[in-house]
């Protein structure tokens, strides 16, 4: 099918089945080779990938989502023979990680090569790369002929996509094609880890924890504010994809973190306080505190349920389509629960509740 937005030009949208993979994926191979933009499901969430090699493939990258110029692309691979042509000095703690967690989702930067061009890099002497773990895009690189430049397929600094229909709101008439490959398993980003500095530093926290970097290579720094840890450094010059805001809806949020009952009780509090002024609330909640403000008679409208608060990686994957459900209802303020477990993908979860978020009360 194809859709359009206005006097744009069409974006071609496929429904990928096994019945139609192989006519689909060379069709999208030749948008690729041909210089064009198509966007494509990852285990982390929606992509668009362009030649990464071809500089004026990827300023149509840039264009299609609004990304300010300078900001880094990563490059998705579909093998080792890739990463030659890309990146080089790989340091051997680098190729460790590799063999534990590709294809999958951990970014990597290194050291690039002269081939990668400096609208991918953002200027920068490195790049990140990855190896998803998904039949599409690994069929889609592999058909190409080239290493794909693939940041999600948003609209720049707006919550990521997990969902083909959130690729098709954003970026129709912008892109040459969507393949609709179903819901992202994870629905966060992918960790990224720079490997161009020792110890190496993780710029961004996704569902490769620390521990299991660590268990790898040993130890490693952080580049981005833990829930765990205070006062780490600012190292987000080196970001990959990360130098300016990312997954922020048009609606304010308001992130109330910490643990279990202190954030019921403050989230019954701020929605008072926001009903009192005339104020449309939209919530972003756990089971659990939704149960509380239930049994507080505060059943509001406008709710979107993450899931347990023991299970972050049931609310890692809808986080991203709450916040865009949300958004969408013309709402005066997002009020989100940061009373998820940290362990697992409860790093990330509360990253990106963090990134997202304009205000943020710890209780």
């Amino acid at each position: 099918m194809q859709a359009e937005n206005g006097n744009r030009a069409k974006t071609l949208v496929f429904r990928v089945s096994d019945e139609n993979f192989d006519s689909v994926l060379d069709r999208a191979a030749d948008i690729i080779k041909n210089g064009g933009t198509v966007a494509f499901p990852t285990e982390t969430v929606y992509g668009l990938g362009a030649d990464g090699l071809n500089p004026e493939a990827v300023l149509k990258i840039f264009k299609a989502k609004e990304r300010p110029p300078g900001n880094p692309l990563s490059l998705l691979v579909h093998s080792r023979e890739d990463i030659k042509k890309v990146a080089k000095n790989v340091p051997e703690n680098a190729f460790r990680l590799m063999d534990a967690f590709w294809p999958g989702p951990l970014t990597i930067i290194l050291e690039k090569t002269d081939i990668v061009p400096d609208i991918t890099s953002g200027n920068l002497q490195s790049i990140g790369v990855r190896m998803p773990d998904h039949r599409i895009p690994l069929e889609l690189i592999k058909r190409a002929g080239t290493p794909l430049a693939a940041p999600s397929a948003n609209l720049s600094g707006k919550p990521s996509p997990s969902l083909a229909a959130h690729v098709i709101s954003d970026l129709t008439g912008r892109i040459d094609a969507i393949l609709d490959g179903g819901k992202a398993d994870i629905g966060l980003e992918s960790t990224v880890i720079d490997m161009t500095v020792e110890p190496p530093v993780v710029l961004r926290p996704g569902a490769v924890s620390i521990e299991e970097l660590e268990s790898i290579i040993g130890k490693v720094r952080l580049g981005y504010k833990s829930s765990k840890v205070e006062n780490e450094p600012d190292l987000s010059e080196k970001k990959a994809g990360q130098k300016y805001g990312h997954y922020t809806p048009d609606t304010e949020v308001v992130l109330v973190e910490g643990e279990g009952k202190p954030v019921s009780d403050k989230l019954v509090k701020l929605l008072d306080n926001y009903r009192s002024k005339g104020q449309k609330v939209g919530l972003l909640l756990s089971e659990e505190t939704a149960a509380f403000l239930s049994m507080k008679n505060l059943s509001p409208d406008n709710c979107f349920l993450l899931g347990s608060r023991k299970e972050p990686e049931i609310a890692a994957r809808k986080l991203f389509e709450g916040l865009r459900k949300l958004d969408r209802k013309g709402l005066d303020v997002i009020v989100a629960d940061g009373s998820f477990s940290r362990s697992g993908l409860g790093e990330a979860l509360i990253n990106r509740l963090r990134e997202a978020s304009s205000r943020k009360f710890v209780v």
